[in-house]
């Protein structure tokens, strides 16, 4: 197993650089599993949501969707990743003071990541507590 960081996926996902872009393909279509980590999964999406790329929901939906077919391809906790995206999904814009806003993956992906060690751990989950409006529409979050 290799695992590979975030330039390097977005490399992948993207094609926008043609040297770089043909490594990391080959790297991850070639003969190793290749793990991809929450913090590596949370920064790719974070990155391509922001002002440089602006990919929409369900551009994000789609690289994720894309990302669990391959098959060289691992997650931390491919269950916690799926649920983080169908929670992302399914939420709706919020309206903040100063714009709308969506759910941020990573506060999907912290909420269920926490539900999941909660339950491995023989402990009740008692919600994820946040000062954001958005992260505070989830199942489970309450806002401060």
């Amino acid at each position: 197993m290799i695992a590979i960081d975030t330039n390097v996926l977005l490399r992948y996902l993207l094609n926008d650089h043609e040297e770089q872009s043909g490594i990391a393909a080959a790297l991850i279509l070639g003969n190793s599993q290749v793990l991809i980590t929450d913090v590596v999964l949370a920064e790719t999406v974070w990155t391509l949501r922001g002002k440089k790329y602006k990919v929409d929901d369900s551009g994000i939906a789609m690289a994720l969707n894309y990302l669990f077919s391959e098959s060289s391809i691992i997650f931390e906790d491919d269950e916690v990743i799926w649920k983080a995206l169908v929670d992302y999904v399914d939420a709706n814009e919020v309206d903040t003071p100063t714009q709308r806003k969506h759910v941020d993956f990573a506060d999907a992906l912290i909420i269920n990541k926490a539900r999941m060690l909660a339950t491995d751990s023989n402990e009740p989950f008692e919600g994820l507590h946040t000062f954001d409006l958005a992260a505070s529409t989830l199942p489970g979050a309450t806002r401060l």
